[in-house]
């Protein structure tokens, strides 16, 4: 991989980490949960769900509702985003 390509993943993936930071802290505020990056598997994302998401019976529509559907918007290359179990 040239170092151009390794730059601009790199860049993606903090962009990512990014988001997911914000989506994250909007969670802990209005809901105590969290969510984390785990790893970035070529089209899917894997993340953890934590504090009151984890176990909680709504997490699946948070995960895929909000989670999946704000990823999309900013990364249409992702396709997938799972719980990491």
């Amino acid at each position: 991989m040239d170092e151009a390509k390794l730059e601009e993943t790199s860049l993606e993936e903090e962009q990512l980490q990014d988001l997911i930071g914000t989506i994250s802290a909007y969670i802990e505020q209005y809901h105590g949960g969290s969510v984390e990056v785990v790893a970035l598997e070529g089209r899917v994302l894997k993340v953890r769900m934590a504090g009151a998401c984890e176990g909680c019976p709504l997490s699946p529509n948070t995960l895929q509702g909000w989670v999946q559907g704000t990823v999309s918007q900013f990364f249409p290359d992702i396709l997938v985003v799972e719980a990491d179990s």
